[in-house]
């Protein structure tokens, strides 16, 4: 676990406790987060969960604001309880009041896209092809359908696929 990640979470974890005159529990931290999210908080368990990849390629921003952004959940969580908005009035209370930050919802980081097998299928009016991923193809063999807009004809696989 890289160590300015970690003081940046403690750092964060102080001024809150400064500012609300209270301790908070400190959570587990995870770089065990892919995909396209930067960091997830997972309120019940009491846990970060930050993107590795997302963090070497955006460090400096990543820990200014990714990290203070998670942070802001669990403090919110733990003071204001379950029932609040992610994003809502506490959540933003805690990024302006408490950390002096944009209040920012998602990230701008590029994110590069994951190579992998699509799928190709076609309707009736064969217009295009739609490139499916794995996990869809698998949803159509489990027997969901999909329909193409143009046509309303439900989509069949090709028996073609292509490496993105």
């Amino acid at each position: 676990m890289p160590e300015r990640l970690l003081a940046r979470v403690e750092s964060c974890y102080q001024l809150a406790e400064a500012f609300f005159k209270q301790p908070f529990a400190r959570p587990e931290v995870s770089l065990k987060l892919r995909g396209q999210k930067a960091g997830v908080a997972h309120l019940q368990q009491n846990l970060l969960r930050f993107n590795a990849q997302l963090y070497e390629q955006n460090r400096e921003h990543f820990l200014h604001q990714t990290v203070a952004h998670e942070v802001a959940h669990l403090v919110a969580h733990q003071l204001f309880g379950p029932h609040i908005r992610p994003h809502g009035e506490e959540w933003q209370l805690i990024m302006r009041g408490v950390y002096e930050l944009p209040p920012d919802r998602c990230h701008t980081y590029e994110v590069p896209r994951r190579r992998g097998t699509r799928y190709l299928y076609r309707c009736d009016c064969a217009e295009q092809e739609f490139a499916f991923t794995a996990q869809r193809h698998a949803l159509v063999a489990k027997g969901r359908r999909y329909i193409c807009r143009r046509c309303r004809a439900t989509l069949t696989f090709s028996g073609r696929q292509r490496e993105e």
